[in-house]
């Protein structure tokens, strides 16, 4: 069963420095209907005005990864790690027993445009840890590539990722119109895919930017591209 989550339905706010969309429930957000999905606890679709940013604040108990979409985003944590994202990197934060960290926009004249993902883990008062990796569009385009897993490496493929302390696997898809990569789900798991930009099909239902949707009880899903823009998204397998 596919279960679909329309953009305009996700809670969205205009902060002037910040359009801040919400697929679950997050701060002033509240969606008693749509609290998270399985381990999957916050999506966030951010666009940051250029030099403005959250200013440092704490996180515990929690794995935050962050994918850009354009532009740049400059982080700086307690743990002393200092970093700048860009277009097609991905970024795991593990808050563990508790850290501080910011993140501004990078640029003075072009807004930055980010995902922003929460993940519950799998125990509490891990180590802070910090993680950044580039997957480019090649690696991605027109396929399914992992770029955070429990061990650090797709079983399927055996390529390299992200470490996550979760039983849970996110990958990144760029699909060209009319391509598609398949994802095999196991029993008991369900997957969640946020469409970023364009339009994909997943099992034949049409997504739109913006759209997310929800897959249970489904032995495997397709996703094609289905518009002339490359459709970007993430895909979650999650418990």
């Amino acid at each position: 069963m596919i279960t679909v989550r329309p953009s305009q339905e996700r809670g969205h706010f205009d902060h002037g420095w910040l359009k801040s969309a919400h697929t679950f429930s997050f701060g002033q957000y509240h969606d008693p209907k749509h609290m998270h999905f399985g381990a999957l606890r916050v999506i966030n679709d951010d666009v940051v005005a250029p030099g403005m940013g959250f200013d440092t604040h704490p996180h515990k108990d929690m794995e935050i990864v962050t994918f850009v979409l354009s532009g740049a985003l400059a982080h700086k944590d307690s743990a002393g790690n200092s970093a700048v994202l860009r277009p097609g990197e991905a970024q795991r934060m593990t808050a563990g027993r508790g850290i501080f960290h910011s993140e501004f926009n990078h640029s003075k004249t072009e807004p930055v445009h980010l995902l922003q993902i929460w993940i519950f883990p799998q125990e509490k008062g891990l180590e802070p840890g910090h993680e950044q990796r580039p997957f480019p569009d090649a690696e991605r385009r027109n396929r399914l590539r992992a770029i955070a897993t429990p061990g650090g490496v797709d079983p399927a493929t055996g390529e390299s990722s992200m470490t996550i302390h979760q039983d849970a696997s996110i990958y990144a898809t760029t699909l060209d119109k009319g391509a598609a990569a398949t994802l095999e789900v196991k029993p008991g798991r369900k997957v969640w895919v946020q469409v970023a930009k364009g339009a994909l099909e997943v099992n034949g239902v049409r997504l739109s930017a913006g759209d997310g949707a929800g897959a249970t009880d489904e032995a495997a899903l397709t996703f094609r591209g289905a518009s002339d823009e490359a459709a970007e998204a993430l895909v979650f397998d999650v418990t």
